[in-house]
């Protein structure tokens, strides 16, 4: 799969060809994208710093890195999916929102929030 289109459409033929579908209520979908990033920050619990910086390297915390980004994308995906977001063009239009909040002769290596800066 090459684009965000094609993996939607396999993340929703997987769902279909199970039946899920009577249980992703946006709700359900947005519920289950929290707990999906919930683990993923439990892989961060009780961690020093320099602990979460080697997690990418460790094949072993790297495989269960990866499997917890493609839970929340897959669970992303389908809560757009479901409330009609096109996520590209969301994206598109926050970066930009972003970028008029935080412009870079201000934001620039300050973490301060825009209303802040």
């Amino acid at each position: 799969m090459n684009s965000i289109e094609e993996l939607r459409e396999a993340v929703l033929r997987f769902r279909d060809e199970r039946d899920w579908a009577q249980f992703h209520s946006l709700r359900n979908l947005i519920v289950s994208l929290n707990l999906e990033a919930a683990e993923l920050l439990e892989l961060t619990q009780w961690k020093r710093d320099d602990e979460i910086a080697a997690l990418a390297r460790d094949p072993a915390t790297h495989e269960s890195l990866a499997d917890e980004c493609a839970d929340v994308l897959l669970y992303l995906i389908l809560v757009a999916d479901t409330a009609g977001v096109d996520l590209l063009a969301a994206a598109r239009q926050k970066l930009e929102k972003n970028a008029r909040k935080y412009p870079v002769d201000k934001a620039r290596g300050n973490s301060a929030k825009y209303d802040r800066l």
